[in-house]
């Protein structure tokens, strides 16, 4: 299943004329601020919220600002940018609270499309959130747990769909040209690890950062697939569909910062030629390129009925391991009780029946 660039924004346009709320998280992101450009450029209709850090922080970076020219650019859109710091769970709480009560009073449209967007990455030593977990996995993936969850009674329950965001290194059989280590999910039976992990041996500060984020993308792809099982066997939400999507080696990603200086030569000079890369490998792709991906996958009437993984638009294997249904199970119900899950918070059970 694969389609032009062309057809792809023609279908999404045809999505405009619905009213509909798209949440994507971390709008201020190489990819997101993309995203949100073509969103308020061609669904006019739609109501646009994006979740940022730190909404009021002064000075305001470039970012930032650039997000709310957006806003001023495109007066007759929806854009809302929301404060949610997806390093407290307690403010991920609140923000899913908030929206659900404004989509239950009418003052919000049903959610059409969450794309959990979002990530850090910890590549010079670990990094711990304000509740004591090990920041990566809980702003890549323990947030958009909670999120989703708690969101979906509020989602359209005939065209509601979850994005999340994977990485080709995801899959523990996958080689890390970046690193000496990929993902590894504990290998004693117990995830907490993945939370509260041991101290990082001098010396292994990178690739550990490395393994960190490879988990936390096998653990939304996991995630995808519980998902997905669950919403099947609910008549009344059937037809929200989960997928996961690769947005592919982004070049001009920001994120490069933090790499190692030679990684960081290297992606400036790949984006530099990228207009020639682009003819010979998918696996390198631009903002806009990836942006226009992950909104197909959200909006176009051609992917309504997907679930799965997805390397932008085209369907893709997933780890083998995200395929294992007990382990998928076992991560479902660590990251439930990590986040003090209640069952009356959302529409999907804790056990799968």
């Amino acid at each position: 299943m694969f389609f032009s660039a062309l057809s792809i924004i023609s279908s999404c346009m045809n999505f405009a004329n619905m009213a509909s709320t798209v949440i994507i998280t971390g709008a201020t992101g190489s990819l997101a601020l993309e995203a949100v450009q073509q969103l308020l450029s061609s669904h006019p209709s739609l109501t646009i919220i994006g979740t940022v850090r730190n909404a009021t922080k002064s000075p305001k970076g470039t970012h930032l600002l650039r997000l709310e020219e957006m806003a001023h650019q495109y007066a007759s859109s929806k854009l809302m940018i929301k404060n949610v710091d997806l390093n407290s769970i307690s403010e991920v709480r609140d923000f899913s609270n908030e929206i659900a009560g404004l989509v239950a009073s009418n003052e919000l449209p049903p959610i059409s499309a969450i794309i959990c967007n979002a990530f850090t990455w910890s590549l010079e030593g670990q990094q711990f959130s304000k509740d004591r977990m090990e920041s990566t996995f809980q702003v890549n993936h323990l947030s958009h747990f909670l999120l989703v969850l708690k969101l979906l009674r509020s989602m359209d329950p005939e065209t509601g769909r979850v994005v999340m965001l994977s990485s080709e290194v995801h899959d523990p059989e996958h080689p890390n040209a970046f690193s000496k280590l990929g993902a590894e999910l504990p290998s004693d039976g117990s995830l907490d690890s993945l939370i509260k992990p041991g101290a990082d041996e001098a010396g292994t500060e990178h690739d550990m950062g490395w393994r960190r984020y490879a988990n936390s993308k096998l653990a939304n792809v996991m995630f995808m697939r519980s998902l997905n099982r669950r919403l099947q066997q609910n008549p009344q939400f059937s037809k929200i569909t989960v997928t996961a999507m690769d947005p592919g080696g982004l070049v001009e990603s920001r994120a490069h910062a933090a790499q190692r200086s030679i990684t960081r030569v290297l992606f400036r000079l790949l984006a530099f030629s990228l207009p020639v890369t682009r003819l010979f490998t998918y696996r390198l792709r631009s903002n806009s390129d990836s942006a226009r991906d992950v909104l197909a996958l959200a909006l176009a009437p051609e992917f309504a009925s997907a679930r799965g993984h997805f390397n932008g638009t085209k369907p893709q294997l997933p780890a083998r391991v995200s395929e294992d249904a007990a382990k998928c199970e076992a991560m479902w119900e660590a990251c439930w009780n990590w986040v003090d899950m209640k069952e009356d918070e959302t529409c999907v059970s804790k056990t799968y029946p």
